[in-house]
């Protein structure tokens, strides 16, 4: 319901959620070395979307 927009809010970009999923899962597919991702946090406007920090642990 929140993406969907309420209190007269807009809606907001859920594409591009979905296009930050796919791209963060293909760079885990081709990166097996990747143990620990964390995006925390993700802000998602009317358009568009941005993760505005990351952690990634790999494997030793």
């Amino acid at each position: 319901p929140l993406l969907k927009g309420y209190r007269g809010r807009e809606p907001l970009d859920e594409d591009a959620i979905v296009d930050i999923m796919i791209k963060v899962s293909k760079m885990i597919e081709e990166n097996p070395m990747i143990s620990q991702l964390d995006l925390n946090p993700i802000i998602v406007y009317t358009k568009g979307a941005k993760v505005v920090d990351a952690r990634i642990i790999l494997e030793t």
